[in-house]
């Protein structure tokens, strides 16, 4: 592909298509019938959401293997071996088609049981081509992964899918001990059945990227950095994790207590070790079906924050790396004896917030001396406590056997702190540091002192970020011929754009989010300042699509003036989303990729009643309707709306904006 060549395409979960043989949920074989709608919109790039194995997790972010892709997308009548269950495919393919939002759970036990059926009336077939000279024994050799995710998988299964923290044996594995366990003959028609249903998949996959490619089309896959700790690879190789630690992102306007995502953090120094080469061959895995990829949360590359897995929330994390301080810094170039370093790092709780917290309750004096019995040491005499040394996080003050209200104060004054000592000698300043009871009671001189202290350690840590990102994205950049399109969505430290243009990696802008946030009024930055290196687009996968955004959360006043239509109406219509498009297809960007959604309601004939049903994740929720959007219609009806394919051609011919 040309990388100086600006594109415009579409973004859209797989499981959202709506093709010929509508199974209740998209397959990669529809990914053919919706590129012949890219290519009658003359879009060029056509993105996905991660396609990975994620087990009965919905979310796509959510993988149990980084190299497996998920059965729920493979299309079981296009198998040789369904051709003796014609009944049973035909009630697949009606069950669910009429659903609004697919059932993930229930097609996902609906397609299971019928692969079962076809595998046990074809099992000495498959066996047989699994011998030295068959295919499947030829694809295994060129999918080496195959073994730990097949031996990880039929464990999995065996214990009633539990984590395989929990599992009595084989929970803690050497790659000599799944060896053993992946030739043992009385395990392989079993073990078979994974791989057999994991070359399935890839033909398929395959053959639609093959046919996406000879339609001119980029396919674009994307690449989250983190995985599940539940996960063949985490069980298989744990030592390129650190798994006592939880990733996630630290607080902001929309999670003041910061996001806990569960995974685990890489071990960086452990894949350095080895060449980097689980990552190469991750990458090269993904070379098979894309042109281009988009690299899932980049910062992480850079430093990733992490929390202690005592705690539910990230309010308490910290980054890595990060240059921490320790007590002879503390004591020597700040002057804090071991009294108050103390203070600023252990919450301190006055006994009189206690009984504030469980006044009103029916027994004041039970409940305030039950929380000071079960969570809290008294400080001499004083009407001060410490959190007893039982209590080293936020789950263990939710398992408390106290009020409510005491509970939820304890959790409120956990993270009232300057410092975390998150390893001996080591401490990091909270987020919200500058708040806390400690810092406040800081004088003046102290408070200067401290903060210029934190900036030069913030100014260390910057350049550990950049060495770090450039030495991991380097590698990843030089690991394969996609183009690499990063996610540089946050709190950016300012290393990262240096570091994206030098190896040439697209970042992103999101309209919503690209403003000039210290300026009164928070102005949108106009589309042509843009970075070249770039993708733009109109909303994600996390946000509401633009409709959403203008009906419910837009200053509509603002992104009017923006667009250069000061009189829009407050409801959203096909000449609103025209107009923002056009705008935005103006970018200076690259890449000008829309979500299917956005590019639906140019035509007033795909307007859902239900605004909600169009956003495909709400962040912090876990519901039925989260990652389970499907197109309001099958693609064969949309490709028949001539107005939606005169307007999108038309938001492709936009031509870049100068101002």
């Amino acid at each position: 592909m040309t990388k100086a060549e600006r594109l415009v395409g579409t973004v859209i979960p797989v499981g959202a298509l709506r093709g010929e043989l509508v199974s209740g949920v998209g397959e990669f074989p529809d990914l053919v019938e919706f590129g012949h709608l890219c290519v009658d919109c003359e879009l060029k790039v056509l993105q996905l959401l991660p396609v990975n194995d994620t087990g009965y997790a919905s979310s796509p972010y959510d993988a149990r293997s980084v190299f497996a892709l998920h059965p729920l997308y493979l299309r079981l009548s296009d198998m040789p071996e369904s051709k003796d269950f014609p009944q049973e495919l035909a009630e697949l393919n009606t069950q669910f088609a009429d659903r609004q939002r697919f059932p993930y759970q229930e097609i996902m036990g609906a397609k299971f049981t019928l692969l079962r059926k076809m595998y046990d009336a074809h099992k000495e077939d498959i066996r047989a081509s699994a011998e030295p000279d068959g295919h499947l024994a030829q694809w295994m050799n060129e999918n080496p992964w195959i073994k730990d995710y097949v031996v990880y998988r039929r464990l999995k299964a065996f214990n009633g899918e539990r984590s395989w923290k929990e599992w009595p044996e084989y929970c803690h594995v050497t790659q000599e001990e799944i060896d053993v366990l992946w030739n043992a003959p009385w395990l392989r028609e079993e073990h078979l059945f994974w791989v057999w249903m994991q070359e399935a998949l890839d033909t398929q996959f395959s053959q639609a990227a093959d046919e996406l490619k000879k339609m001119g089309i980029i396919l674009e896959g994307d690449i989250p950095i983190l995985i599940n700790e539940d996960s063949a690879d985490v069980w298989a190789h744990p030592e390129l994790f650190h798994q006592e630690l939880s990733a996630g992102a630290p607080p902001d306007m929309y999670s003041p207590t910061g996001q806990n995502w569960g995974f685990p953090a890489y071990n960086w120094a452990a894949h350095e070790a080895e060449g980097y080469a689980w990552w190469k061959a991750r990458l090269k895995t993904a070379e098979k079906y894309y042109q281009a990829y988009r690299i899932d949360h980049v910062l992480g590359f850079f430093r990733l924050w992490v929390s202690d897995r005592t705690n539910t929330s990230s309010l308490l994390g910290r980054f890595l790396p990060y240059e921490s301080i320790n007590r002879k810094d503390l004591e020597k170039k700040l002057g804090f004896n071991a009294g108050r370093i103390r203070w600023m790092s252990q919450p301190h709780i006055p006994t009189a917030e206690v009984w504030d917290a469980v006044a009103g309750t029916k027994d004041q004096e039970h409940e305030a001396n039950q929380t000071f019995e079960k969570a809290l040491n008294r400080i001499g005499t004083e009407e001060l406590w410490l959190f007893k040394d039982s209590i080293r996080g936020e789950k263990d003050i939710e398992a408390l056997d106290i009020h409510p209200n005491a509970k939820r104060y304890l959790l409120s004054a956990w993270g009232n702190r300057l410092f975390v000592e998150y390893e001996p000698d080591a401490f990091f300043p909270t987020w919200y540091h500058q708040n806390s009871r400690a810092y406040q009671s800081l004088s003046g001189d102290e408070k200067a002192v401290l903060d210029d202290f934190l900036a030069r350690l913030a100014e260390k840590s910057e350049k550990t970020w950049k060495k770090l990102g450039e030495q991991l994205l380097t590698m990843i950049a030089e690991s394969s011929e996609m183009l690499p399109c990063a996610e540089d969505l946050g709190a950016v430290p300012e290393c990262v754009p240096t570091v994206l243009k030098k190896l040439n990696i697209l970042g992103l802008h999101v309209l919503r989010w690209t403003r000039e946030w210290d300026q009164p009024g928070e102005p949108f930055i106009p589309v042509s300042q843009y970075r070249k290196l770039s993708v733009a687009t109109s909303s994600v996968h996390d946000s509401s699509p633009l409709r959403g955004w203008w009906n419910k959360e837009a200053d509509q006043q603002l992104l009017s003036t923006f667009v250069g239509a000061p009189s829009l109406p407050s409801i959203y219509n096909p000449g609103t989303a025209k107009l923002i498009l056009h705008k935005l297809a103006g970018a200076a960007s690259l890449f000008r990729v829309f979500p299917i959604q956005d590019l639906l309601h140019l035509s007033s004939k795909w307007y859902s009643e239900d605004l909600d049903s169009e956003q495909i994740n709400v962040p912090g929720t876990v519901t039925d309707q989260n990652w389970t959007y499907r197109l309001p219609a099958p693609i064969a009806a949309i490709r028949k709306d001539a107005i939606l394919i005169r307007a999108v051609q038309d938001v492709v011919k936009v031509k870049q904006s100068k101002k």
